[in-house]
């Protein structure tokens, strides 16, 4: 199927070789920090975690989303969503990929990642999700790459893939809580000290992800001739409409148990990222922004009649991505670490190198995933015709 990636329009090769170019320029940069070290980044000894893992907690829920077109088709047998769910695995593994590189790119020596499977700790976050991320990918890539193949040629896909699908349902649930017990599990951090965390990352996720397919349906369905059908993209729009209203309930939660039990290391933190703490607050502005996409993109997204509208359905996801974005990536990660536990406030803010390397890490993603759809698409079109 590689052979469909190779055909295109002047405007589809225009577009991967811009890919290519900024990922050379990132790869540029990389090469730079891997020389000099990660002191050109804006981490410090206060906030150790910045821009790369902010981008890499985001992009996990991104790739988790993908179930929650896998479930309704293999588990459920809705059937409409046949059109759409190689698209959502497809997204996933161009979400994984990204994931792993940011990982690898906040690493200030490489070859030390390879430490987590030479020198296994049992008892440690990091190993399982390694594991699982891993696992899931691998897991994509050959239930994509299959029932993608099986379709091209006419027949059902092989019996051995379905105990591997179902497999792929936890462990997209457990990518992504994994990643929350990162968090969660130390206990000098307060805004992360939460048991909500998870369930928190999980709605998020069902959010973005879907929220993300929608985007990537109505321009699929505008530039070929596949159309992945508007009762499938209705369908998800209902479901970013559920996913986000609870990503929201959740936070406000947080919100009354911090402040209603008046609880120093909680409170400290949503300070800082609202309303500014002991005269810093460079992120006040990004968050009361995060909120206010949100807010509209539930209300686009809940009511009738601009979900079903899909200009409308388009502008909502769009705002819930960023929205999203800022909440799980900037918010969590700085809120995190910012004041530190004895309550002093180092912000952070990324650099010009880190924003080039993150750019250029995108660009793989998007180029990844550029590939995977042209693909898909090409096959979509042969068997239509």
């Amino acid at each position: 199927m590689l052979e469909l990636a190779l055909k295109g329009s002047k405007a589809y090769w225009t577009w991967v070789v811009a890919l290519l170019g900024v990922i050379g320029a990132g790869f540029v940069l990389y090469l730079g920090q891997l020389q000099i070290g990660l002191g050109i980044t804006g981490m410090s000894r206060d906030v150790s975690w910045g821009f790369y893992i902010a981008n890499f907690t985001y992009l996990v829920g991104v790739a988790a989303g993908g179930v929650m077109v896998v479930l309704p088709y293999y588990l459920h047998d809705y059937k409409a969503y046949g059109k759409v769910t190689i698209l959502g695995e497809f997204l996933a593994i161009a979400a994984l990929v990204m994931c792993l590189l940011f990982i690898l790119v906040d690493l200030g020596q490489p070859m030390r990642g390879l430490n987590v499977f030479l020198y296994p700790t049992t008892n440690s976050v990091l190993f399982y999700d390694a594991l699982v991320l891993n696992g899931y990918l691998l897991i994509n890539l050959v239930v994509g790459w299959n029932v993608l193949e099986a379709e091209r040629n006419g027949v059902h896909y092989q019996k051995w893939l379905k105990p591997i699908i179902y497999i792929s349902i936890p462990f997209a649930v457990s990518i992504h809580t994994v990643t929350a017990f990162l968090y969660s599990g130390l206990p000098g951090r307060g805004f992360w000290l939460t048991a909500i965390l998870a369930p928190r990352f999980l709605s998020s996720a069902f959010a973005a992800g879907p929220a993300l397919l929608v985007l990537l349906c109505l321009f699929i369905r505008k530039t070929t001739k596949f159309d992945p059908g508007k009762e499938q993209i209705q369908s998800l729009g209902l479901t970013v409409a559920y996913a986000i209203c609870i990503n929201v309930f959740f936070f406000l939660c947080e919100i009354f148990v911090a402040f209603y039990s008046q609880i120093p290391e909680h409170m400290d933190h949503i300070k800082y990222l609202f309303v500014g703490l002991h005269g810093h607050g460079a992120l006040v502005p990004w968050m009361w922004t995060s909120m206010a996409l949100m807010v509209i993109g539930i209300i686009l997204t809940v009511n009738p009649g601009t979900r079903k509208n899909e200009t409308t359905l388009a502008v909502a996801c769009a705002l819930i991505i960023a929205g999203t974005w800022i909440d799980k990536g900037l918010g969590m990660i700085s809120g995190g670490f910012v004041p530190n536990p004895l309550h002093e406030v180092n912000e952070y803010a990324p650099t010009p190198w880190e924003i080039g390397i993150t750019v250029g890490v995108y660009a793989i993603g998007a180029l990844v995933l550029t590939i995977l759809y042209k693909m898909a698409v090409g096959v979509k079109e042969e068997v239509r015709a």
